[in-house]
């Protein structure tokens, strides 16, 4: 192959590569969220990434805003951030899944970096939580604060936009519940019915077999017996 074909064949790939690194650059800039687990009423945890500061200012804290169908968190220690929970008193009290009742929520959690982030340098954070029982985007408005001014990570894109908004906030889907509970246990029991017959049935041919096996055991000592008794006659 001439090396006019090879350059005529690589300049195409080239192209594409600068468009996907050209469409992919803007959003690994943004602060991002990654969930574990999307389905509806699962436990989850979020990692949240920050990689660069505010104009090339380091990063000295990460605010991040719980949405109102959440009440309760619980952030991951990060060595090089102290974590605080903020709260905030809810209109009207309202009952957990285990029956308590509730009279605050968990409204943001506040990472303060003990040496600021430098720009150009990736931070991530994990915080678990249980998801909403109703599907859709949840988003997680996120306050990136700087040693010289902040960027507002807030904008949710309106429903049916085709563009991502300049300052995103951070956001994911909430999918369909499977049929697992929120601790990713089975919901039913069917499983175990349909095993349990083929367990009782194993264990019989089990029994079986062993029985087998002995009385081939015996029969086997008692011709070994006959035959040393024959031949002691004999000498």
């Amino acid at each position: 192959m001439s090396r006019r074909t090879i350059a005529r064949l690589g300049a195409p790939v080239a192209a594409a590569a600068a468009i996907t690194f050209l469409a992919a650059a803007p959003a690994s800039a943004h602060v991002t969220v990654t969930p574990s687990e999307t389905a509806a009423g699962a436990y989850t945890v979020l990692t949240f990434s920050n990689g660069h500061g505010c104009e090339g200012s380091p990063t000295r804290q990460i605010t991040i805003q719980i949405p109102e169908e959440i009440n309760d968190v619980t952030p991951t220690r990060q060595p090089f951030y102290d974590v605080k929970v903020t709260t905030e008193k809810l209109a009207e009290p309202i009952e957990d899944a285990h029956g308590n009742k509730l009279t605050e929520r968990e409204a943001t959690i506040v990472y303060t970096a003990k040496t600021p982030l430098p720009d150009g340098q990736r931070d991530a954070f994990e915080v678990s939580l249980q998801l909403p029982e109703k599907e859709g985007t949840l988003a997680f408005p996120v306050i990136q604060t700087c040693e010289k001014g902040e960027t507002a990570w807030v904008e949710e894109a309106p429903e049916g936009a085709t563009e991502e908004p300049e300052k995103p906030a951070p956001a994911f889907e909430v999918t369909e519940a499977t049929a697992e509970d929120a601790h990713g246990a089975s919901a039913t029991s069917d499983d175990h019915a349909e095993t349990e017959p083929a367990s009782a049935e194993s264990k019989s041919d089990s029994n079986l077999w062993g029985g087998v096996g002995a009385g081939a055991g015996i029969l086997g000592l008692i011709a070994g017996s006959t035959a040393l008794a024959l031949g002691r006659r004999k000498a």
